[in-house]
């Protein structure tokens, strides 16, 4: 049965009967403004309060950072899942109309809990965009239009539905939604040889501040530059992505090689940082870095795990790998040939006979406590470093590192064609995590102390002016805004996010918003003191 906007409404209030009297007025005033601006009749399903049953659900459905889920962590005052993208574009027009403070998410991968948390401004309301997810992949044009809310791995799959000689370069966490991951940049696995996601973005729909649904035409080159890369929620609500696919052949291989300290780790990850920006562009090797047990009891090591996808065969990886990178010891039967969409699986930490079909699930794997930092290397760290890094990752309960190859295409892109900068130049990038599963305030302390005391040691083995930093891994540390950002504030981390590009994102901010309605604590602020 079809439902009318007037038929809807009635019963959308009558669930605001339990409510309080602040709750009732910023909601049933939303949704008022929502009924007279919508093109399309809004379901109750839509609207999640905090006295639904199911709020604790819908809110920590996507969230993967049980830090910002604790009970003292200001929540949103309702949920609201548009169906269609015109109810996103209405809920736009009617925060803005009542002066609502918006976060809005596309997934939910969030570290810091930008989308749906908020350490600056209450009350506020979350727009999730979880059912715009629509996907439609055009082969012969080698693109796709996807909507911000499927999932990378949803993407991925869609785009082998299609072909086996298709795929796109963006990230390895198939969970990730795809509408936030571009906004950062994206990694993958086919950096190297294809670029960033972002790289590979031909158009977008963007609801911009005054309620407008703009594609690239409409919102011009310095919009349409911004967004791809810049950071999400700055500059309106991403509402899909057209996407360039690139080639992959039929057969790839993949492989999982571990290290321990008693192995030889140390000196093989020194060589690694040599060679690994400098290997064939179709090799993608990163290494994860962990602890784990050993056979004698109590006993723990460090193990450097070189994980890879090469785009061709085993043969033909084991001559690269010969000739570049011997000291790995890669073996035949340490070679997986497969397909891409099967390597996506692999490289997520899947087990190996997981059908492709789990990726439209967009489950993550994990949800905890977790801190992570990130950094770019442009020199060697050596090896006496390296030891002292390995004692301090023994002093962790579970730490995690995980070094990504640049070289290839990351080299050859301008640091100022998109916004994200970290181009030539850079041997790798970091990814500095540590998770644990208690979190009462002591834990929590102990962990990020522990953390920060990490990246305060490896400040002596990265550039420091600025240090650098990945949008995609947001890390409060480094300075957030207050309710209104200044240009000063927000430039230490933005210079570490964007390093040049900075000032052209806040000049291009203060064009589109200059009232600054899309914030959050690291949002792009407006006008340059």
């Amino acid at each position: 049965m079809a439902f009318s906007s007037t038929m809807i409404l009635p019963l959308l209030l009558v669930l605001l009967s339990a409510f309080s009297a602040t709750s009732k007025s910023v909601q049933e005033n939303f949704m008022q403004c929502l009924d007279a601006n919508s093109e399309h009749p809004i379901p109750i399903s839509a609207f999640c309060s905090q006295t639904n049953s199911s709020f604790t659900s819908v809110l920590n459905s996507t969230a993967q950072n049980l830090r910002y889920l604790m009970p003292l962590v200001p929540k949103p005052e309702f949920i609201f899942i548009p169906v269609y993208e015109s109810h996103a574009k209405s809920a736009v027009i009617c925060a803005k109309r009542l002066a609502i403070h918006l976060r809005f998410r596309s997934g939910g991968h969030d570290y810091e809990g930008l989308s749906y948390a908020s350490e600056i401004e209450t009350p506020f309301i979350l727009i999730d965009l979880i059912q715009l997810r629509s996907i439609n992949v055009d082969i012969d044009d080698n693109s796709a239009w996807v909507q911000a809310g499927a999932t990378v791995g949803e993407v991925y799959y869609r785009i082998s539905e299609k072909s086996k000689t298709h795929g796109f370069p963006a990230g390895l966490c198939s969970s990730l939604g795809i509408g936030g991951h571009i906004t950062g940049g994206a990694y993958g696995s086919m950096m190297r040889k294809y670029g960033l996601g972002a790289d590979n973005v031909l158009d977008a729909r963007i609801v911009d501040v005054n309620g407008e649904i703009l594609d690239r035409a409409a919102m011009g080159e310095d919009l349409f530059w911004a967004i791809r890369g810049g950071g999400g929620a700055s500059f309106g609500v991403i509402l899909a992505w057209k996407i360039k696919l690139v080639a992959v052949p039929e057969t790839v291989t993949v492989f999982t090689v571990p290290k321990t300290l008693e192995q030889g780790a140390t000196k093989i990850l020194y060589r690694w940082q040599q060679v690994a920006d400098k290997l064939d562009d179709d090799l993608f090797v990163r290494v994860v870095i962990q602890v784990t047990k050993t056979s004698q009891k109590g006993k723990r090591t460090v193990t450097t795990a070189y994980n890879a996808l090469y785009l061709g065969d085993a043969e033909r990886l084991l001559q690269v790998m010969d000739q570049s990178f011997p000291e790995l010891g890669l073996a035949r039967k340490d070679c997986i040939e497969t397909s891409w969409i099967k390597s996506v699986l692999y490289i997520a930490g899947f087990p190996s006979e997981t059908p492709p079909e789990v990726l439209l699930e967009g489950k993550s794997l994990f949800k905890n406590y977790f801190k992570a930092k990130s950094d770019f290397v442009q020199q060697p760290i050596l090896e006496t470093a390296l030891e002292k890094l390995w004692e301090m990752l023994l002093e962790e309960e579970s730490p995690l590192m995980i070094w990504n190859p640049y070289g290839g295409m990351m080299a050859n892109i301008s640091d100022s064609a998109i916004p994200f900068p970290h181009r030539k130049g850079n041997l790798f990038k970091i990814q500095y995590v540590t998770s644990w599963y208690e979190g009462s305030k002591d834990a929590t302390r102990k962990h990020m102390d522990w953390i920060k005391g990490l990246y305060d040691y490896m400040s002596a083995y990265v550039p420091t002016s600025p240090r650098g930093a990945y949008v995609n891994y947001r890390d409060l540390d480094l300075g957030m805004n207050h309710n209104n950002a200044s240009y000063t504030e927000a430039s230490v981390w933005g210079a570490m996010y964007f390093k040049g590009n900075f000032r052209r994102l806040v000049k291009i901010k203060s064009k589109v918003d200059p009232g600054n309605f899309f914030r959050h604590e690291q949002s792009i602020p407006v006008v340059l003191e």
